[in-house]
């Protein structure tokens, strides 16, 4: 059950953290999707509409139904959506180090 592994950094390399092997797992699958999965221009695909564009031609969503400017919106709404994800899981990590996360969230998160 994954009842039975710690939160945050001692998941990884704590007394009771996932075992090698499962970690190993999850490292292989990830390099899996990053050698062949999700490729862009810049590693040898067909060279998306900008930097990041990981649609490989199989997934649209209706994307090239948008003029410019609202493409460009999109993207800088998702960027800074991934920048304000960024730091609220570093202010979790600070407050873990600091031993005060469990006020901040329930202790069964």
């Amino acid at each position: 059950s994954f009842d039975s592994f710690p939160n945050g950094f001692a998941a990884i390399g704590g007394p009771d953290s996932i075992p090698g092997a499962g970690t190993g797992q999850i490292l292989f699958f990830i390099g899996l999707l990053e050698l062949f999965v999700m490729k862009d221009s810049a590693n040898g695909a067909e060279p998306g509409e900008f930097v990041g564009d990981f649609r490989n031609g199989y997934i649209d969503f209706g994307w090239d139904s948008f003029d410019e400017e609202t493409k460009l919106q999109k993207r800088a709404v998702e960027l800074n959506n991934g920048r304000a994800a960024m730091m609220g899981i570093l202010g979790l990590m600070v407050h873990e180090k600091l031993g005060n996360v469990d006020s901040l969230l329930p202790p069964h998160f």
